[in-house]
């Protein structure tokens, strides 16, 4: 019966769960786990200059690779500071486990009037699934296997342990087989299979479908069911709209592909929803990425075959006519069987897909005539563009920044799942770089960029410390419009005004180097291609800060309208014909 501290049994329990990293920050009350960590190889602990990047790390490792991993946080002010990360993971369905320390126990719940008190568990009850405080450490390995149980269940998300200072640093004597339990033993590892009625009536839903639409979500990602996407997808001559959290269900260049993230990818979106007659949603929540000013553009009168393993996701906010609570991959499977077991029989329109394909193309044309802009001021659109034409076939981008994004998510290539990275949940401005740093370590052999504007950046620039001190070779490219654009531009057309818009004067690259990393200047859309050569060829982590100006995307007033739901969410919505 091994006698350890509590910080060793975690540890212990979290190499089974094969956590790869843990993120934080060193404190004086984390002293009993550092040292657990220092005497181990199996989870790697990567210090960060701020806590609230270490939840979007270990967000960002779910996000890259299907695993789990820590964020951790000293009592009182690093617990706090996590908070802002763990809503990135929270609104985008991304599970972790935070950690923190809090007073010891004779001082704590209630808590005493000591210096750094805080009701740690209060704080990120609405940030987690779950939470709990570890009033003793001989509990520790069962409140571990629920933590994991909890946040990898259902609808995922992130998870949190407050661990009062003297229960980690207590011995305890554990059982002999405590450290042996697989993960099967304690929670499902695999995803409900639908309902046999289920599948069978969406099947008859399908085959009478003259213009299905497929709306694949995270969920698709989660599961593995890409490929089975795919495959149904070809069967129904269908076009496919993957959400922000599924970029790369189909690849950019498929026959299949409309756009993708929702409402900023363009006419097509809007048109297919107009037209469709069957949507099949997969793994998808329907945020409002997906809405205009009436809420989610799946309507009443669509007939909406809904798949999710989260039975709160089926029937809000968009209603359906057939509801399977089930593992995406699984669904899907059964689903295409069914489809092949009694043939097609069907007449679809053979315009459809077709003619939503024109629609994306004129879109296209669009974003290349702007691409062209003579402009000395670089055009955001150039500036993508380049970007665009100078990535690796190999590389991993996340897209960062507000109006950024857009810009981002029309011009970058992409032909896989987990290769392109948003953060649509909460948006979050300042996520891309440490969400760039996870990936570099999931992927060290890959080239990892992080597209941002020049407002987001500030936020964590100061992780260029911690790309540097890990040898993270990230490359940051900045469209640098030197304001907060959309903002000034949503002055000006709302109330005809600007204040505190500037961000005039900084000098991204000169900080970059003084980081001790890779920085220049891009003025123009050509200095870019060389540019990226030479930041590549540094081996350090990278600023490219390119000087562009404000152009609105050409979905900012769908985006607009999305904005406006509440105003005119009840107007009745005619159907179509």
């Amino acid at each position: 019966m091994p006698r350890l501290t509590a910080a060793q049994a975690l540890v212990r329990l979290l190499a089974i769960e094969q956590v790869p990293f843990a993120f934080g920050i060193v404190g004086g009350k984390l002293a009993p786990l550092m040292h657990a960590l220092s005497q181990q190889q199996a989870v790697r602990f990567v210090g960060v200059r701020h806590e609230a990047s270490a939840p979007m790390m270990a967000a960002a490792v779910h996000a890259g690779s299907g695993r789990m991993a820590v964020a951790v946080g000293e009592m009182g002010p690093g617990g706090l500071n996590l908070a802002s990360g763990m809503g990135v993971a929270l609104n985008n369905n991304l599970p972790l486990l935070a950690i923190t320390t809090n007073q010891h126990r004779a001082a704590a719940y209630p808590h005493s009037g000591m210096f750094m008190d805080l009701d740690t568990k209060a704080v990120f009850a609405p940030l987690t699934k779950w939470n709990a405080v570890v009033h003793d450490p001989r509990r520790l390995p069962e409140l571990v296997r629920r933590a994991f149980r909890e946040a990898l269940s259902g609808r995922p998300g992130p998870v949190h342990l407050d661990i009062p200072q003297d229960v980690l640093a207590a011995t305890a004597d554990y059982p002999d087989d405590e450290f042996a339990l697989p993960p099967e033993r304690y929670r499902a590892t695999l995803g409900p299979r639908p309902a046999a009625e289920s599948v069978a009536r969406a099947a008859d839903l399908l085959r009478a479908a003259r213009r299905p639409l497929v709306v694949a979500g995270g969920g698709v990602v989660t599961s593995g069911a890409v490929d089975a996407v795919r495959t149904l997808a070809g069967l129904l001559g269908a076009p496919v709209v993957p959400t922000q959290m599924a970029l790369g269900v189909v690849a950019s260049d498929s026959p299949h592909f409309i756009g993708h993230g929702g409402l900023i990818s363009g006419d097509a979106l809007r048109a297919a929803f107009e037209q469709a007659d069957v949507v099949l949603a997969v793994g998808c929540r329907f945020s409002s990425w997906m809405w205009d000013a009436r809420g989610p553009l799946a309507r009443r009168h669509h007939r909406t075959i809904s798949i999710n393993t989260d039975p709160s996701a089926l029937g809000h906010p968009v209603l359906h006519e057939v509801a399977m609570q089930a593992d995406a991959r699984l669904a899907l499977q059964d689903l295409v069987a069914a489809l092949a077991a009694e043939g097609p029989e069907r007449t679809p329109d053979g315009d459809w897909l077709a003619g939503l394909r024109e629609v994306r193309a004129r879109y296209v044309e669009g974003l290349a005539a702007m691409a062209r802009d003579p402009d000395p001021t670089m055009h955001p659109a150039a500036l993508a563009k380049a970007i665009a034409d100078a990535l690796p076939g190999d590389a991993l981008a996340v897209f960062d920044g507000g109006h950024t994004t857009f810009w981002s998510n029309d011009f970058t290539p992409v032909d896989a799942v987990r290769t392109r990275f948003h953060e649509p949940g909460m948006s979050h401005l300042g996520f891309g770089l440490p969400y760039a740093l996870s990936l570099q370590l999931q992927h060290p052999d890959r080239p990892v960029f992080n597209i941002t504007g020049d407002g987001s950046f500030g936020f964590t620039l100061n992780e260029l410390d911690t790309a540097r001190r890990a040898g993270l070779p990230v490359v940051c490219i900045i469209h640098n419009n030197a304001a907060w654009g959309i903002i000034r531009s949503g002055q000006r057309a709302q109330l005809d005004f600007e204040f505190a818009t500037s961000l005039e004067g900084t000098d991204h690259a000169a900080i970059a180097r003084g980081f001790g990393c890779f920085g220049e200047t891009v003025t123009r859309a050509e200095q870019f291609a060389p540019a990226l050569g030479r930041a590549l060829a540094s081996g350090l982590p990278s600023v490219l800060d390119c000087r562009t100006r404000f152009v609105s995307h050409p979905a900012a007033p769908a985006f607009g309208s999305m904005n406006r739901f509440g105003f005119e969410a009840f107007m009745p919505v005619p159907a179509p014909g």
